[in-house]
């Protein structure tokens, strides 16, 4: 009989199945797959990898986890996707509260990560039983999602970063949260103090690239109207200005705080509203998984956020931002975190200046 060649959608494994099967289970990771033509998400042939595109992840040090098993065989995935699938948004969804939570293992990646799906779902939790987000309105991307607009590639995570802000209206609180791989690359149009733009990696990073700070500002922070509020929590190394936003806070373990200005000549801000980043660690530092919280690998920043939330009322952005940076110290100084090689110390960046020792806006 004769066979064909495909591509598991979910672990990249390639295999023979016979012309005119229907489904195909995978035996690396046991999905049972529904066939689609050539043309179709998840099997065509991959094209020839973009020789001008980095092999591997760069030499800025990136948050690791365990080894993967299948590391020695790992194949960048490839998704050719038609024009209608690239230009589509997910389903509308209607409501004040909308999330879009973005969580990368890169399994089969030599340095694949263990928390990131464990934070994605701590943090739709979190939004949903104890914030109040309709269940519909939270986007999840992540390896584990069997809907191929959820999976984390380029093209999905740009979609939904543009859903996530679509009609927004004055009252309306967006959330975008990710874990996953962060890098620095050389900033090319002279607006980062520093000279590196901060860059997100989908799980197509190697073939279609990364999605860099001045996408994502572009993307879910100019267009945010007044009367309207964007939280991002992105745990990632090299976070401290991911979103791109004109103001970074620093602040002491005293709790005095100034706020630095980036901006240089590129306009950064909204159309109004307000955004605020929570991040993990400064541009130039490495964020952490750790076991030391719950006995299974997190983000030291998603858990942390969360369990200050949880646990305090009466919160300000400063006291968040201490108990924070008290929770992964006692991280570090016990079980440690994997990938963090000095003090991570969580950032608060923002489209205005404020006093963060004055009331917190809610999510």
């Amino acid at each position: 009989m004769d066979n064909r060649r495909c591509k598991c959608q979910w672990c990249g494994m390639k295999m023979s199945v016979p012309i005119g099967a229907q489904t195909v289970s995978c035996p690396r990771c046991q999905s049972v797959i529904q066939l689609q033509s050539a043309r179709n998400y998840g099997f065509a042939n991959s094209p020839p990898a973009n020789n001008n595109m980095s092999q591997g992840f760069p030499a800025y040090p990136a948050r690791p986890g365990r080894m993967s098993p299948h590391a020695s065989n790992f194949q960048p995935q490839q998704f050719n996707m038609s024009p209608q699938m690239n230009n589509m948004l997910p389903p509308a969804v209607h409501g004040q509260k909308r999330a879009v939570l973005c969580g990368i293992t890169y399994r089969g990646h030599p340095k694949s990560l263990e928390g990131s799906i464990n934070d994605v779902l701590s943090m739709r939790y979190f939004l949903v039983e104890k914030l109040g987000f309709p269940n519909a309105s939270v986007l999840v991307l992540t390896e584990d999602e069997r809907d191929p607009y959820k999976y984390p590639t380029k093209t999905n995570i740009r979609s939904a970063l543009r859903w996530l802000v679509h009609g927004c209206q004055p009252g309306d609180s967006l959330v975008f949260h990710y874990s996953g791989h962060g890098t620095r690359v050389r900033d090319h149009d002279g607006d980062e103090i520093d000279g590196h733009d901060e860059s997100l990696c989908p799980v197509d990073y190697e073939t279609e690239g990364r999605i860099l700070d001045d996408e994502i500002n572009d993307t879910i922070v100019r267009p945010l109207p007044r009367g309207a509020t964007l939280h991002g929590i992105i745990d990632t190394c090299f976070s401290g200005t991911f979103l791109d936003l004109p103001f970074l806070c620093r602040i002491n373990r005293a709790g005095y705080f100034m706020w630095e200005d980036h901006r240089i000549s590129t306009y950064k801000g909204t159309r109004g509203g307000i955004a605020i980043s929570i991040s993990a660690c400064d541009d130039h530092q490495n964020s952490g998984d750790t076991t030391a919280f719950t006995g299974v690998p997190t983000g030291a920043l998603t858990y942390s956020f969360i369990q200050t939330l949880e646990q305090e009322t009466k919160l300000t952005y400063g006291r968040l931002l201490m108990s924070m940076q008290n929770k992964i110290h006692e991280a570090q100084m016990g079980m440690g975190l994997n990938g963090a090689n000095e003090t991570q110390e969580p950032q608060l960046s923002s489209s205005v200046q404020f006093d963060i020792h004055s009331k917190m806006v809610a999510l």
